[in-house]
Protein backbone atom coordinates (compact mmCIF):
# COMPACT_ATOMS: atom_id res chain seq x y z
CA UNK A 1 0.00 0.00 0.00
CA UNK A 2 2.89 2.16 0.27
CA UNK A 3 4.55 1.50 -2.97
CA UNK A 4 6.63 -1.09 -2.06
CA UNK A 5 6.92 -3.76 -4.72
CA UNK A 6 6.01 -7.38 -4.16
CA UNK A 7 6.71 -10.71 -5.91
CA UNK A 8 4.96 -13.86 -4.84
CA UNK A 9 6.04 -17.10 -5.50
CA UNK A 10 3.31 -19.37 -4.85
CA UNK A 11 1.35 -22.46 -6.66
CA UNK A 12 -2.08 -20.65 -5.85
CA UNK A 13 -4.13 -17.53 -6.61
CA UNK A 14 -3.73 -16.55 -2.98
CA UNK A 15 -4.95 -13.17 -1.53
CA UNK A 16 -1.48 -11.29 -1.81
CA UNK A 17 -0.66 -12.54 -5.34
CA UNK A 18 -3.57 -10.22 -6.29
CA UNK A 19 -1.41 -7.55 -4.78
CA UNK A 20 1.98 -8.62 -6.36
CA UNK A 21 4.23 -7.07 -8.99
CA UNK A 22 5.01 -10.42 -10.22
CA UNK A 23 3.01 -13.64 -8.85
CA UNK A 24 5.24 -16.58 -10.70
CA UNK A 25 2.57 -19.28 -10.01
CA UNK A 26 5.09 -22.02 -10.20
CA UNK A 27 4.66 -26.15 -10.12
CA UNK A 28 4.67 -27.09 -6.29
CA UNK A 29 8.11 -28.83 -5.41
CA UNK A 30 9.88 -26.71 -8.10
CA UNK A 31 11.80 -24.26 -5.30
CA UNK A 32 15.13 -25.20 -6.06
CA UNK A 33 15.21 -25.05 -9.76
CA UNK A 34 13.25 -21.38 -9.50
CA UNK A 35 16.31 -20.05 -6.74
CA UNK A 36 18.75 -21.19 -9.08
CA UNK A 37 16.66 -19.68 -12.32
CA UNK A 38 16.70 -16.17 -10.33
CA UNK A 39 20.69 -17.04 -9.60
CA UNK A 40 21.39 -17.78 -13.19
CA UNK A 41 19.98 -14.68 -14.42
CA UNK A 42 21.55 -12.60 -11.94
CA UNK A 43 24.72 -13.44 -12.48
CA UNK A 44 24.65 -13.14 -16.36
CA UNK A 45 23.36 -9.33 -15.74
CA UNK A 46 26.34 -8.51 -13.90
CA UNK A 47 24.01 -8.16 -10.44
CA UNK A 48 26.08 -10.05 -8.31
CA UNK A 49 27.80 -8.53 -5.13
CA UNK A 50 31.28 -9.55 -6.09
CA UNK A 51 32.55 -8.15 -2.92
CA UNK A 52 30.25 -9.49 -0.17
CA UNK A 53 30.56 -12.73 -2.94
CA UNK A 54 34.76 -12.36 -2.06
CA UNK A 55 35.16 -11.01 1.08
CA UNK A 56 32.05 -13.00 3.06
CA UNK A 57 31.40 -15.91 1.08
CA UNK A 58 32.87 -19.39 0.40
CA UNK A 59 31.60 -21.99 -2.14
CA UNK A 60 30.30 -19.71 -5.02
CA UNK A 61 32.63 -21.34 -7.93
CA UNK A 62 30.78 -24.55 -7.47
CA UNK A 63 27.39 -22.96 -6.93
CA UNK A 64 27.93 -20.34 -10.15
CA UNK A 65 29.02 -24.31 -11.95
CA UNK A 66 25.82 -24.94 -11.21
CA UNK A 67 23.27 -23.01 -12.04
CA UNK A 68 25.07 -22.01 -15.17
CA UNK A 69 22.75 -24.62 -16.26
CA UNK A 70 19.39 -23.52 -15.58
CA UNK A 71 18.65 -20.82 -17.52
CA UNK A 72 15.26 -19.15 -17.43
CA UNK A 73 13.66 -21.28 -20.29
CA UNK A 74 14.93 -24.21 -18.65
CA UNK A 75 13.54 -23.29 -15.19
CA UNK A 76 10.04 -22.23 -17.10
CA UNK A 77 9.47 -25.95 -18.12
CA UNK A 78 10.22 -27.19 -15.03
CA UNK A 79 8.42 -24.78 -13.39
CA UNK A 80 5.46 -23.92 -15.39
CA UNK A 81 6.19 -20.42 -15.26
CA UNK A 82 6.99 -17.44 -17.82
CA UNK A 83 10.85 -16.94 -18.69
CA UNK A 84 10.44 -13.46 -19.16
CA UNK A 85 8.73 -13.32 -15.39
CA UNK A 86 11.16 -15.34 -13.83
CA UNK A 87 13.66 -12.48 -15.53
CA UNK A 88 11.69 -9.75 -14.25
CA UNK A 89 11.61 -11.09 -10.83
CA UNK A 90 15.22 -11.49 -10.55
CA UNK A 91 16.22 -8.24 -11.55
CA UNK A 92 13.65 -6.48 -9.28
CA UNK A 93 15.29 -8.51 -6.10
CA UNK A 94 18.95 -7.90 -7.29
CA UNK A 95 18.13 -3.82 -8.02
CA UNK A 96 16.16 -3.49 -5.02
CA UNK A 97 18.28 -1.28 -2.17
CA UNK A 98 16.27 -3.09 0.80
CA UNK A 99 14.77 -6.71 -0.03
CA UNK A 100 13.44 -9.87 2.53
CA UNK A 101 12.99 -13.02 1.31
CA UNK A 102 9.67 -14.19 3.46
CA UNK A 103 9.02 -17.45 3.25
CA UNK A 104 6.84 -19.96 4.95
CA UNK A 105 6.01 -23.93 4.63
CA UNK A 106 5.85 -23.93 1.17
CA UNK A 107 9.24 -23.63 0.74
CA UNK A 108 10.33 -26.51 3.69
CA UNK A 109 7.42 -29.13 3.72
CA UNK A 110 9.34 -31.07 0.86
CA UNK A 111 11.43 -33.94 0.62
CA UNK A 112 14.17 -31.56 -0.53
CA UNK A 113 13.04 -28.97 2.09
CA UNK A 114 16.21 -27.84 3.43
CA UNK A 115 17.80 -27.51 -0.12
CA UNK A 116 15.16 -25.05 -0.67
CA UNK A 117 15.52 -22.99 2.27
CA UNK A 118 19.61 -22.85 1.49
CA UNK A 119 18.79 -21.91 -1.89
CA UNK A 120 16.69 -18.50 -0.34
CA UNK A 121 20.11 -18.12 1.31
CA UNK A 122 22.09 -18.77 -1.30
CA UNK A 123 19.95 -15.81 -3.46
CA UNK A 124 20.18 -13.65 -0.64
CA UNK A 125 24.41 -13.62 -0.17
CA UNK A 126 24.66 -13.04 -4.33
CA UNK A 127 23.22 -9.73 -3.87
CA UNK A 128 24.71 -9.32 -0.49
CA UNK A 129 21.26 -9.01 0.84
CA UNK A 130 21.91 -10.49 4.53
CA UNK A 131 23.20 -8.60 7.35
CA UNK A 132 21.40 -5.80 6.57
CA UNK A 133 18.64 -3.75 7.60
CA UNK A 134 15.65 -4.84 5.92
CA UNK A 135 17.00 -8.06 4.32
CA UNK A 136 17.81 -11.54 5.46
CA UNK A 137 16.18 -14.63 4.78
CA UNK A 138 12.93 -14.79 6.77
CA UNK A 139 10.80 -17.78 8.31
CA UNK A 140 7.27 -16.75 8.84
CA UNK A 141 6.65 -18.77 11.96
CA UNK A 142 3.30 -20.84 11.55
CA UNK A 143 2.13 -20.03 15.06
CA UNK A 144 3.44 -18.04 18.06
CA UNK A 145 5.81 -19.54 19.44
CA UNK A 146 7.40 -22.00 16.90
CA UNK A 147 10.99 -19.90 17.22
CA UNK A 148 10.76 -19.89 20.87
CA UNK A 149 10.23 -23.47 21.22
CA UNK A 150 13.49 -24.08 19.03
CA UNK A 151 15.34 -21.62 21.23
CA UNK A 152 15.11 -23.90 24.37
CA UNK A 153 16.18 -27.16 22.52
CA UNK A 154 13.07 -28.59 21.08
CA UNK A 155 15.46 -30.07 18.53
CA UNK A 156 17.03 -33.60 18.93
CA UNK A 157 20.78 -32.48 18.48
CA UNK A 158 20.42 -29.41 20.93
CA UNK A 159 19.90 -27.83 24.17
CA UNK A 160 18.80 -24.88 24.67
CA UNK A 161 20.42 -21.90 22.42
CA UNK A 162 20.80 -24.29 19.66
CA UNK A 163 24.24 -25.71 22.12
CA UNK A 164 24.88 -29.19 20.55
CA UNK A 165 24.90 -32.56 22.40
CA UNK A 166 27.84 -33.41 20.99
CA UNK A 167 29.78 -31.00 22.31
CA UNK A 168 31.92 -31.87 25.14
CA UNK A 169 32.11 -28.80 26.73
CA UNK A 170 28.43 -27.85 26.44
CA UNK A 171 27.57 -31.29 28.20
CA UNK A 172 30.40 -30.81 31.32
CA UNK A 173 28.25 -27.47 31.96
CA UNK A 174 24.85 -28.90 32.02
CA UNK A 175 25.86 -31.95 33.96
CA UNK A 176 27.70 -29.84 36.75
CA UNK A 177 24.40 -27.56 36.78
CA UNK A 178 21.88 -30.03 36.58
CA UNK A 179 24.00 -32.47 38.73
CA UNK A 180 23.24 -35.78 36.41
CA UNK A 181 24.93 -37.44 33.44
CA UNK A 182 23.52 -36.51 30.26
CA UNK A 183 22.86 -38.64 27.39
CA UNK A 184 26.15 -37.19 24.94
CA UNK A 185 23.57 -38.91 21.78
CA UNK A 186 21.34 -37.13 19.77
CA UNK A 187 17.77 -37.43 20.02
CA UNK A 188 14.90 -38.77 17.37
CA UNK A 189 13.10 -35.97 15.12
CA UNK A 190 9.71 -36.30 15.69
CA UNK A 191 8.51 -37.65 12.52
CA UNK A 192 11.03 -40.72 13.01
CA UNK A 193 9.29 -41.51 16.49
CA UNK A 194 6.79 -43.14 14.85
CA UNK A 195 8.14 -45.54 12.16
CA UNK A 196 10.28 -46.43 15.47
CA UNK A 197 7.52 -47.23 17.46
CA UNK A 198 5.97 -49.91 15.03
CA UNK A 199 9.20 -51.46 15.20
CA UNK A 200 8.85 -51.30 18.51
CA UNK A 201 12.33 -49.71 19.12
CA UNK A 202 10.20 -46.80 20.77
CA UNK A 203 7.56 -48.29 23.50
CA UNK A 204 6.02 -45.11 25.30
CA UNK A 205 5.41 -41.96 24.46
CA UNK A 206 4.78 -38.57 25.85
CA UNK A 207 2.80 -35.98 23.32
CA UNK A 208 1.88 -32.28 24.81
CA UNK A 209 -0.21 -29.99 22.73
CA UNK A 210 0.01 -32.25 19.73
CA UNK A 211 -2.31 -33.69 17.38
CA UNK A 212 -0.34 -36.24 15.30
CA UNK A 213 -3.09 -37.89 14.26
CA UNK A 214 -4.63 -35.18 12.04
CA UNK A 215 -1.16 -33.02 11.65
CA UNK A 216 1.28 -35.59 10.26
CA UNK A 217 1.30 -37.37 6.65
CA UNK A 218 0.13 -40.74 6.41
CA UNK A 219 -2.59 -40.96 8.92
CA UNK A 220 -2.72 -44.41 8.52
CA UNK A 221 0.73 -44.65 9.12
CA UNK A 222 0.43 -42.66 12.47
CA UNK A 223 -2.39 -44.49 14.08
CA UNK A 224 -0.31 -47.65 13.18
CA UNK A 225 2.61 -46.63 15.33
CA UNK A 226 0.21 -45.16 18.42
CA UNK A 227 -1.62 -48.56 18.20
CA UNK A 228 1.53 -50.11 18.36
CA UNK A 229 3.03 -48.71 21.74
CA UNK A 230 2.89 -49.99 25.08
CA UNK A 231 2.21 -46.67 26.71
CA UNK A 232 0.55 -43.39 25.45
CA UNK A 233 0.43 -40.36 27.79
CA UNK A 234 -1.03 -37.16 26.22
CA UNK A 235 -1.10 -33.38 27.54
CA UNK A 236 -3.21 -30.94 25.92
CA UNK A 237 -6.40 -28.82 26.49
CA UNK A 238 -9.01 -30.90 24.50
CA UNK A 239 -10.11 -34.54 23.83
CA UNK A 240 -8.19 -34.60 20.80
CA UNK A 241 -8.12 -37.34 17.81
CA UNK A 242 -4.66 -38.69 19.32
CA UNK A 243 -5.97 -38.40 22.71
CA UNK A 244 -8.42 -41.37 21.70
CA UNK A 245 -5.52 -43.57 22.29
CA UNK A 246 -3.70 -42.41 25.62
CA UNK A 247 -3.52 -44.45 28.21
CA UNK A 248 -3.46 -41.29 30.57
CA UNK A 249 -4.38 -37.98 29.48
CA UNK A 250 -2.87 -34.87 31.94
CA UNK A 251 -4.93 -31.50 31.29
CA UNK A 252 -2.87 -28.86 30.33
CA UNK A 253 -3.56 -24.91 30.13
CA UNK A 254 -3.86 -22.30 27.54
CA UNK A 255 -1.25 -19.51 26.98
CA UNK A 256 -3.97 -17.56 28.71
CA UNK A 257 -3.61 -18.91 31.68
CA UNK A 258 0.21 -19.22 31.98
CA UNK A 259 3.32 -16.61 32.64
CA UNK A 260 6.39 -16.73 30.24
CA UNK A 261 7.68 -15.70 27.11
CA UNK A 262 6.94 -15.96 23.22
CA UNK A 263 10.03 -15.51 21.07
CA UNK A 264 8.77 -14.22 17.18
CA UNK A 265 10.37 -15.08 14.20
CA UNK A 266 12.85 -11.62 14.84
CA UNK A 267 13.76 -13.87 17.71
CA UNK A 268 12.27 -10.81 19.71
CA UNK A 269 11.58 -12.38 23.38
CA UNK A 270 8.13 -11.15 24.54
CA UNK A 271 6.29 -11.25 27.64
CA UNK A 272 3.31 -12.96 28.38
CA UNK A 273 1.14 -13.16 31.29
CA UNK A 274 -1.81 -14.50 33.30
CA UNK A 275 -4.66 -13.07 32.03
CA UNK A 276 -7.63 -15.47 33.48
CA UNK A 277 -8.14 -17.85 36.19
CA UNK A 278 -10.17 -21.00 35.02
CA UNK A 279 -11.89 -23.87 37.37
CA UNK A 280 -10.54 -27.28 36.93
CA UNK A 281 -8.24 -29.79 37.18
CA UNK A 282 -5.82 -28.55 34.41
CA UNK A 283 -2.03 -27.36 35.24
CA UNK A 284 0.89 -25.83 34.18
CA UNK A 285 3.29 -27.74 31.76
CA UNK A 286 6.25 -26.55 33.98
CA UNK A 287 4.24 -28.41 36.98
CA UNK A 288 3.07 -31.76 35.49
CA UNK A 289 7.18 -32.02 33.93
CA UNK A 290 8.61 -30.88 38.00
CA UNK A 291 6.18 -33.90 39.26
CA UNK A 292 7.47 -36.13 37.28
CA UNK A 293 10.56 -35.67 37.33
CA UNK A 294 10.43 -35.85 41.42
CA UNK A 295 8.29 -39.22 41.27
CA UNK A 296 11.09 -40.53 38.37
CA UNK A 297 14.19 -39.79 40.90
CA UNK A 298 15.25 -36.22 40.17
CA UNK A 299 14.97 -34.03 42.96
CA UNK A 300 13.57 -30.60 41.58
CA UNK A 301 12.43 -28.20 43.35
CA UNK A 302 9.14 -26.18 42.40
CA UNK A 303 10.13 -22.88 39.94
CA UNK A 304 8.44 -20.50 38.47
CA UNK A 305 8.36 -18.98 35.33
CA UNK A 306 10.79 -16.19 35.91
CA UNK A 307 13.45 -18.47 38.02
CA UNK A 308 13.11 -21.01 34.54
CA UNK A 309 13.67 -17.95 32.84
CA UNK A 310 16.72 -16.78 35.34
CA UNK A 311 18.12 -20.44 34.80
CA UNK A 312 17.74 -20.56 31.07
CA UNK A 313 19.99 -17.21 30.96
CA UNK A 314 22.59 -18.50 33.76
CA UNK A 315 23.27 -21.74 31.21
CA UNK A 316 22.78 -20.02 27.37
CA UNK A 317 25.33 -17.49 25.94
CA UNK A 318 22.57 -16.33 24.07
CA UNK A 319 19.96 -15.39 26.16
CA UNK A 320 22.51 -14.63 28.98
CA UNK A 321 21.14 -11.18 29.50
CA UNK A 322 17.80 -11.96 29.21
CA UNK A 323 15.17 -11.96 32.19
CA UNK A 324 11.79 -11.04 33.16
CA UNK A 325 12.55 -7.77 35.05
CA UNK A 326 14.54 -6.07 31.87
CA UNK A 327 11.04 -7.49 30.08
CA UNK A 328 8.85 -6.23 32.51
CA UNK A 329 10.28 -2.82 32.30
CA UNK A 330 9.25 -2.60 28.55
CA UNK A 331 12.22 -3.54 27.00
CA UNK A 332 12.08 -4.96 23.62
CA UNK A 333 15.31 -7.87 23.54
CA UNK A 334 16.63 -9.94 20.76
CA UNK A 335 18.74 -12.39 21.03
CA UNK A 336 21.33 -13.10 21.24
CA UNK A 337 22.03 -10.65 24.16
CA UNK A 338 25.34 -12.20 26.06
CA UNK A 339 24.69 -9.98 29.23
CA UNK A 340 22.68 -7.83 31.37
CA UNK A 341 23.55 -4.42 29.84
CA UNK A 342 23.44 -5.83 26.20
CA UNK A 343 20.20 -4.05 24.04
CA UNK A 344 20.47 -7.23 21.99
CA UNK A 345 20.76 -7.75 18.67
CA UNK A 346 18.24 -6.19 16.09
CA UNK A 347 19.47 -7.99 13.03
CA UNK A 348 21.91 -10.89 12.63
CA UNK A 349 25.26 -11.88 10.74
CA UNK A 350 26.46 -7.48 10.92
CA UNK A 351 29.53 -8.03 9.28
CA UNK A 352 30.45 -11.49 9.70
CA UNK A 353 28.53 -14.56 10.05
CA UNK A 354 28.45 -16.81 12.93
CA UNK A 355 29.84 -19.79 11.06
CA UNK A 356 32.51 -17.26 9.60
CA UNK A 357 32.23 -17.23 6.03
CA UNK A 358 28.79 -17.48 4.54
CA UNK A 359 28.34 -21.14 2.33
CA UNK A 360 26.94 -21.23 -0.52
CA UNK A 361 25.16 -24.27 -0.51
CA UNK A 362 25.14 -26.64 -4.20
CA UNK A 363 21.84 -27.47 -4.57
CA UNK A 364 20.46 -29.19 -7.64
CA UNK A 365 16.99 -29.50 -8.60
CA UNK A 366 15.46 -32.66 -7.65
CA UNK A 367 11.95 -33.82 -8.47
CA UNK A 368 9.43 -34.37 -5.80
CA UNK A 369 9.29 -37.75 -4.19
CA UNK A 370 5.75 -38.80 -5.33
CA UNK A 371 4.74 -37.60 -9.37
CA UNK A 372 1.79 -38.15 -11.03
CA UNK A 373 1.30 -40.61 -13.13
CA UNK A 374 -1.50 -42.56 -15.43
CA UNK A 375 -3.13 -43.55 -12.33
CA UNK A 376 -2.90 -40.54 -10.16
CA UNK A 377 -2.96 -37.64 -12.24
CA UNK A 378 -3.10 -34.66 -10.54
CA UNK A 379 -0.62 -33.23 -7.71
CA UNK A 380 -2.02 -32.69 -4.76
CA UNK A 381 -1.12 -29.56 -1.98
CA UNK A 382 -2.43 -29.76 1.38
CA UNK A 383 -2.40 -25.84 3.58
CA UNK A 384 -4.55 -23.65 5.93
CA UNK A 385 -7.31 -21.40 5.65
CA UNK A 386 -7.86 -18.23 7.22
CA UNK A 387 -10.52 -19.33 9.21
CA UNK A 388 -8.30 -22.14 11.57
CA UNK A 389 -5.36 -23.20 12.63
CA UNK A 390 -4.15 -26.95 12.28
CA UNK A 391 -6.22 -29.63 14.07
CA UNK A 392 -9.36 -26.91 14.92
CA UNK A 393 -8.58 -28.06 18.29
CA UNK A 394 -9.52 -24.29 19.42
CA UNK A 395 -10.73 -22.72 16.14
CA UNK A 396 -13.08 -25.28 15.80
CA UNK A 397 -15.00 -24.56 18.93
CA UNK A 398 -15.37 -21.30 17.88
CA UNK A 399 -19.28 -20.67 16.09
CA UNK A 400 -18.32 -18.12 13.88
CA UNK A 401 -15.78 -19.37 12.65
CA UNK A 402 -17.29 -22.68 12.17
CA UNK A 403 -20.10 -20.84 9.88
CA UNK A 404 -17.51 -19.31 8.14
CA UNK A 405 -15.64 -22.52 7.08
CA UNK A 406 -16.61 -25.66 8.48
CA UNK A 407 -16.00 -28.45 6.31
CA UNK A 408 -13.64 -30.13 4.18
CA UNK A 409 -13.00 -29.27 0.48
CA UNK A 410 -10.55 -29.73 -2.69
CA UNK A 411 -9.83 -26.77 -5.19
CA UNK A 412 -9.55 -28.03 -8.51
CA UNK A 413 -9.22 -26.39 -11.81
CA UNK A 414 -12.09 -25.60 -14.51
CA UNK A 415 -10.00 -27.67 -17.06
CA UNK A 416 -9.99 -30.61 -14.95
CA UNK A 417 -13.15 -30.19 -13.67
CA UNK A 418 -15.05 -29.98 -17.23
CA UNK A 419 -12.89 -32.95 -18.56
CA UNK A 420 -14.34 -35.11 -15.61
CA UNK A 421 -17.56 -33.79 -15.59
CA UNK A 422 -17.37 -32.21 -12.04
CA UNK A 423 -19.44 -29.19 -10.84
CA UNK A 424 -18.45 -26.46 -8.28
CA UNK A 425 -19.71 -27.71 -4.93
CA UNK A 426 -20.40 -31.26 -6.08
CA UNK A 427 -19.09 -34.42 -3.58
CA UNK A 428 -15.85 -36.39 -5.17
CA UNK A 429 -13.67 -38.90 -4.41
CA UNK A 430 -9.83 -38.40 -3.69
CA UNK A 431 -7.24 -41.57 -3.66
CA UNK A 432 -3.67 -41.40 -2.96
CA UNK A 433 -1.68 -44.83 -2.50
CA UNK A 434 -2.52 -44.51 1.21
CA UNK A 435 -5.71 -43.88 1.84
CA UNK A 436 -8.95 -42.38 0.01
CA UNK A 437 -11.65 -39.68 1.39
CA UNK A 438 -14.73 -38.05 -0.07
CA UNK A 439 -14.76 -34.23 0.28
CA UNK A 440 -16.14 -31.33 -1.73
CA UNK A 441 -14.89 -29.84 -5.21
CA UNK A 442 -14.08 -25.89 -5.02
CA UNK A 443 -13.87 -25.01 -8.64
CA UNK A 444 -11.81 -22.35 -10.31
CA UNK A 445 -8.50 -21.06 -11.16
CA UNK A 446 -7.16 -21.04 -8.16
CA UNK A 447 -5.06 -23.73 -8.90
CA UNK A 448 -3.30 -24.48 -12.35
CA UNK A 449 -4.50 -27.44 -14.49
CA UNK A 450 -3.41 -30.97 -13.06
CA UNK A 451 -3.18 -29.56 -9.46
CA UNK A 452 -5.12 -29.38 -6.84
CA UNK A 453 -5.55 -28.09 -3.11
CA UNK A 454 -6.53 -29.32 0.43
CA UNK A 455 -6.69 -27.61 4.05
CA UNK A 456 -5.77 -30.50 6.44
CA UNK A 457 -8.05 -28.83 9.13
CA UNK A 458 -11.44 -30.65 8.90
CA UNK A 459 -12.44 -34.36 9.98
CA UNK A 460 -15.24 -35.14 7.23
CA UNK A 461 -11.97 -35.26 5.03
CA UNK A 462 -8.54 -35.10 6.89
CA UNK A 463 -5.82 -34.63 3.88
CA UNK A 464 -3.33 -36.43 5.36
CA UNK A 465 -5.27 -39.79 5.19
CA UNK A 466 -3.37 -38.94 1.89
CA UNK A 467 -0.32 -37.33 2.02
CA UNK A 468 3.11 -38.92 1.88
CA UNK A 469 5.39 -39.12 4.53
CA UNK A 470 8.64 -38.93 2.40
CA UNK A 471 10.97 -37.31 4.70
CA UNK A 472 13.41 -34.25 4.11
CA UNK A 473 17.04 -35.91 4.72
CA UNK A 474 18.43 -33.18 6.99
CA UNK A 475 14.95 -31.55 8.83
CA UNK A 476 12.90 -34.81 8.43
CA UNK A 477 9.96 -32.84 7.43
CA UNK A 478 7.28 -34.77 5.24
CA UNK A 479 6.42 -33.82 1.76
CA UNK A 480 2.92 -32.50 2.62
CA UNK A 481 3.07 -29.81 -0.33
CA UNK A 482 3.20 -33.05 -3.39
CA UNK A 483 1.65 -35.80 -3.19
CA UNK A 484 -0.12 -37.34 -6.08
CA UNK A 485 -3.95 -37.80 -6.08
CA UNK A 486 -6.56 -39.25 -8.76
CA UNK A 487 -9.89 -37.05 -8.16
CA UNK A 488 -13.59 -38.95 -9.56
CA UNK A 489 -16.78 -37.94 -9.92
CA UNK A 490 -18.92 -39.91 -7.34
CA UNK A 491 -21.34 -42.57 -8.92
CA UNK A 492 -25.07 -41.38 -8.38
CA UNK A 493 -26.04 -43.65 -5.89
CA UNK A 494 -23.04 -42.40 -3.74
CA UNK A 495 -23.87 -38.67 -4.06
CA UNK A 496 -27.36 -39.61 -2.91
CA UNK A 497 -26.51 -41.26 0.35
CA UNK A 498 -23.79 -38.13 0.89
CA UNK A 499 -26.63 -36.17 1.02
CA UNK A 500 -28.73 -38.38 3.55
Amino acid sequence: ERGTRLIVVDPRDIGLSRQADIHLKLKPGTNVAFANGMMNVIIHEGLADEEFIRTRTEGFEELKKIVEEYIPERVAEICHIDADHLREAALMYAKAKKAPIIYCLGVTEHSTGTEGVMSMSNMAMLVGKLGRSGCGVNPLRGQNNVQGACDMGALPGDLPGYQKVTNPEVIAKFEKAWGVELNKKPGVHATDVFPAAIRKEIRGLFIFGEDPVVTDADQHHIRKALESLDFLVLSDLFMTETAQYADVILPGTSYAEKEGTFSNTERRVQRVRKAVTLEGEMRLDTDIFIDLMNRMGYPQAQLTSEEIMDEIASLTPSFAGISHRRLDKGESIQWPCPDKKHPGTPILHVGKFSRGLGWFYPAEYVPSAELPDEEYPFIMMTGRILYHYNTRAMTGKTQGLMEKEGHSFIEMNTEDAVRLGIENGEKVRVTSRRGTLITTARVGDKVSPKETWMPFHFPDGNANILTNAALDKYARIPEYKVCAVKVEKLPAEDRLAENF
